[in-house]
């Protein structure tokens, strides 16, 4: 085991992995920019080292910087997390080169997955069934056009070295594709320094469904079975689950057997996730395999009973998997929401600002993946995810009901959240059903996100409101010693106390 890791992050993710190897008795370097100077992340690694100005192309994104930090340091490996370096094949070199261990796969297995041309190649040549379409950037406009009428409008226009829908476009007609070809090709040049482009059939209405992969460097590859991940908004999750109302054991196993076969024709080694669409009649393909560790994680974790974190670094770190195959079966249903900075009720713009209040939920099947505290500023340099919150229950019922329970409980004051949205999923009746694809949500969308008009809910409001201001001036005449001190002023205030917190909860001011 290594003695001292480099944690190559910042957020939520960096205090995960921070709290992973603490529990393996690893020493943690952590890195910050000057934004995060003073970030949960920091105070919680036994070091951190400066490493430059807010935008993480000047801090966060200085490979080179980071493994002479390491170096310095004295870490001998370094964990990317997910996002900034971890999927960057020449990073994962130059560390090995540097003498250093990368807690991922290797350079070539990223450099085999990372273009979805490449990935599409090679699991064609495994046998691994892949959604129709090219396997490689199209010249022109006149071969795209070619290619879609061999597999029928609609077709998906993808960049190749693309990810989080960036250079994607849907295209229905043909006299559309030339125009949605140029712009996919400009968002891709922007976004990944690379035009390619591919054609593939456009699939109505699928789950995207994706498999944890877990291999090490003796030849052993496991999956820890699936994830549902259809809950998106312009293909960014939002809400993940495991496992899948659509998958039943026989599918898994399949499905699974899959994912493994992938895993070895890239020669992967340490934990990744192979994605699927899934369509209604049961039909699966192969789109792409996520050569790091998932955001959506912690939902495998708790119906397996893995920590996947540790089982990176014992990887990395040349263990064996002792497992077989036979002992991974989905054991409750376990269900995560991204909590964002962002204004659902105003297109999801973002939000910054300080946090003034933070109140966490807690109780039985409650768990926090956080990187923020009271009075974290919440600027727009970094992705808008303030945290996960996850639940375990024994079934899907339960796990709603839990989820709704902690996301009531939840109290971020300063900044517009997702919070109000995820309530609003959680009561929806086809999302309580299952029956949701990768476009449910942006059918939904208008009515997840319309600001409230119930009577009662407004009347409470304003209740909760006035309350707040009487609260206030009552503190204001406590502190002051004019007119209630001692147990008086807890008997005036503590009735007002519940009612403060439904007014910081939905956001109210006076």
């Amino acid at each position: 085991m290594f003695s001292k890791v480099l944690v190559a992050n910042r957020g939520e993710i960096a205090l995960r992995v921070i709290r992973a190897c603490q529990e393996l008795g690893v020493k943690t370097v952590a890195v910050y920019s000057e934004a995060d100077a003073s970030a949960p992340h920091v105070r919680e690694a036994d070091e951190a080292v400066l490493v430059g100005p807010a935008p993480s192309s000047q801090s966060y994104l200085l490979g080179h910087t980071l493994i002479d930090v390491a170096k310095r340091m004295g870490a001998e490996a370094i964990h990317p997390g997910y996002g900034f370096l971890s999927e960057r094949a020449w990073f994962a070199r130059a560390v090995r080169e540097a003498g250093l261990v990368f807690i991922g796969p290797p350079a070539e297995a990223i450099e085999a997955m990372g273009s979805k041309t490449a990935a599409r190649q090679l699991a064609i040549a495994a046998g691994v069934p892949v959604v129709p379409g090219n396997a490689e950037g199209v010249r022109d406009a006149d071969e795209a056009i070619a290619i879609a009428e061999a597999y029928g409008f609609p077709v998906l226009l993808k960049a190749a070295a693309g990810g989080g829908g960036k250079g994607m476009r849907i295209v229905r007609h043909r006299d559309d594709l030339a125009d949605a070809l140029a712009s996919a090709r400009r968002e891709s040049l922007n976004a990944f320094g690379d035009d390619a482009v591919y054609v593939e059939k456009y699939i109505e209405g699928p789950r995207h469904v994706e498999i944890q992969v877990l291999a090490d460097s003796h030849g052993n590859v496991v999956h820890l079975g699936e994830r549902e991940c259809s809950v998106q908004r312009r293909h960014q999750k939002m809400i993940e689950e495991a496992p899948s109302v659509a998958v039943s054991p026989e599918l898994r196993a399949r499905m699974g057997a899959t994912a493994v076969a992938a895993a070895r024709a890239a020669g992967y080694v340490n934990a990744g996730t192979c994605e699927f669409l899934l369509d209604r009649d049961g039909q699966y393909y192969f789109l792409e395999m996520n050569t790091r560790i998932q955001v959506e994680h912690p939902v495998t974790e708790l119906v397996m009973g893995l920590d996947l974190v540790q089982w990176q670094i014992r990887i990395a770190a040349g263990e064996v998997l002792p497992f077989a195959q036979r002992e991974f079966t989905p054991r409750g249903w376990a269900m995560e929401c991204r909590i964002t900075s962002e204004d659902p009720a105003n297109g999801f713009l973002p939000s910054t600002g300080r946090i003034d209040y933070l109140h966490l939920p807690s109780g039985p099947g409650v768990r926090w993946d956080g990187g923020i505290e009271a009075g974290s500023e919440v600027g727009l340099h970094y992705d808008p995810m303030l945290a996960k919150l996850i639940v375990h229950a024994p079934t899907r019922p339960l796990a709603i009901a839990r989820m709704r329970r902690a996301l009531h409980e939840l109290t971020i004051d300063g900044v517009e959240t997702s919070r109000g949205f995820h309530l609003r999923v959680m009561d929806d009746p086809e999302f309580q059903s299952g029956d949701i694809s990768i476009q449910w949500l942006e059918q939904r969308l208008a009515s997840l996100t319309a600001p409230s008009t119930d009577r009662d809910t407004l009347r409470l409001a304003a209740i909760a409101a006035a309350l707040v201001a009487h609260e206030e001036r009552t503190a204001g005449r406590v502190s002051s010693g004019t007119a209630v001190a001692g147990a008086d002023a807890t008997a005036v205030t503590a009735p007002l106390a519940g009612w403060a917190a439904v007014a910081r909860r939905e956001g109210l001011r006076s």
